[in-house]
């Protein structure tokens, strides 16, 4: 094997494991086994490969999230966006604000189904979080797999399980409870002084523990409403000059950029943040289609493609939605993954240069268990490593359901669920 880095040699040796039986690891029956004489020379399309897990709707342990790293690492996905916080629950550990993990790591019980008709829960409380040392722990962990870890810490929307915790961050008064229903919520953080003492105190202990370039803000699905009915909003758009109340979410988002540039990290957030204003270096990803990505690119920025339409696993596999689990919804069955393209036809050379990778994401609403992650997950995520390693050319969905079928065999020697292609 020969590689100019550390990353190179480490993708050398997921490429000769897929030479090897697919036990060779697993089956003490494997003693020895012959590979093919052959050259490979062999390099990554795109410097971001990504996948995420959402653990705020659900709260997966640290043995899990290693596990998932393990799988990620195997196909070559070199980002791990770790959705951290939510409306549903906080699931970091932040010293100087106990209540975060205190209050704001549990809530009383989940709603049990769509949620279409009136409110029906399990009457389960429920949570968790991951202590400092725990993320260290994987943090060190994956950099050993050469994955770096993109922490999520939502803002100014989806903040209910934070607002239930410290009230006096809202524009309303409260009081507040950490969300039993998914959707969107109009209470997010108020713009106020205290709000982004409170968010900047967070993030110095965030980037404490994640030593990767991204500190993912979020920036997504922050209803207006508040903002536009509270004083304090009303008078600082004047004192700002702002005429619309989507200007706002991009004063704040500007600050906290400039506080994490500060910090030597880089914002990263959903297609959102450019209503309003886009953060001047910040990087988008563009999950509402491919607009936002194409925008963002023409005004100098770089993109993470992720548009819900190729790339949400929590999409239903089959149209046969009864024979599968119960999902959020959608159908995204695993040749659409494959044929997803990350660069935009419209754009000119020098903007597609800007598309710096894509990513797959794992909301985990009606996801409970590691196992049913998994079965979303896989194959799916293979089709993605395909579409960000290899040559746009060289794709052929006939030949890549042909060359699955040994790691389908490799999961089965791992024991790891997964959906079987064509069912």
């Amino acid at each position: 094997l020969n590689a100019a880095d550390y990353a190179g040699l480490f993708y050398g040796l997921q490429t000769l494991s897929q030479l090897m039986p697919p036990d060779a690891v697993t089956s003490s029956d494997v003693s020895s086994f012959d590979l093919p004489v052959l050259e490979i020379d062999d390099a990554p399309r795109f410097t971001y490969r990504g996948v995420h897990l959402d653990v705020a709707r659900h709260f997966f342990p640290p043995e899990f999230i290693k596990h998932y790293i393990d799988l990620l690492a195997l196909y070559k996905i070199n980002r791990f966006h770790w959705h951290l916080t939510e409306d549903q629950g906080w699931r970091i550990e932040i010293d100087q604000y106990p209540k975060l993990t205190e209050v704001a790591a549990f809530r009383e019980q989940t709603q049990i189904g769509h949620g279409l008709e009136e409110f029906q829960g399990d009457g389960v409380r429920y949570g968790g979080f991951y202590t400092k040392e725990e993320i260290r722990e994987i943090v060190a962990y994956a950099q050993a797999r050469n994955v770096m870890i993109i922490p999520e810490i939502e803002m100014p929307g989806h903040a209910t399980a934070a607002l239930a915790a410290y009230p006096e961050l809202a524009c309303t008064e409260g009081p507040f409870e950490v969300a039993m229903t998914w959707g969107i919520f109009e209470d997010i953080y108020c713009p106020y002084e205290e709000t982004f003492e409170f968010l900047e105190n967070v993030l110095l202990e965030v980037v404490d523990l994640f030593p990767g370039d991204y500190v993912h803000i979020g920036g997504d699905e922050a209803p207006k409403t508040r903002w536009e009915e509270s004083e304090y909003v009303q008078d600082l758009m004047v004192r700002e000059g702002f005429n619309d109340v989507e200007q706002v979410q991009g004063y704040f988002i500007r600050r906290i950029e400039k506080f994490l540039n500060e910090q030597g990290k880089r914002l990263i957030g959903w297609d959102e943040i450019i209503e309003g204003g886009l953060p001047p270096n910040a990087t988008v990803m563009s999950w509402r289609g491919t607009i936002g990505g194409i925008e963002a690119s023409r005004r100098g920025h770089d993109v993470v493609m992720t548009p819900y339409s190729h790339l949400y696993l929590d999409y239903y596999q089959s149209a046969d939605q009864e024979n599968e689990p119960f999902a959020i919804g959608g159908f995204l069955p695993l040749d659409t993954v494959y044929s997803y393209e990350p660069v935009p036809s419209q754009l000119r050379e020098r903007d597609k240069t800007r598309i710096i990778g894509a990513q797959a994401n794992v909301w985990t609403e009606y996801m409970k268990t590691g196992e049913h992650v998994e079965y979303m997950l896989l194959p799916r995520m293979l089709a993605l490593a395909e579409v960000v390693w290899s040559p746009a050319e060289a794709k052929n969905f006939t030949s890549f359901l042909k060359r699955i079928e040994w790691h389908l065999d490799r999961f089965d020697a791992l024991g790891v669920n997964y959906r079987e292609p064509g069912q």
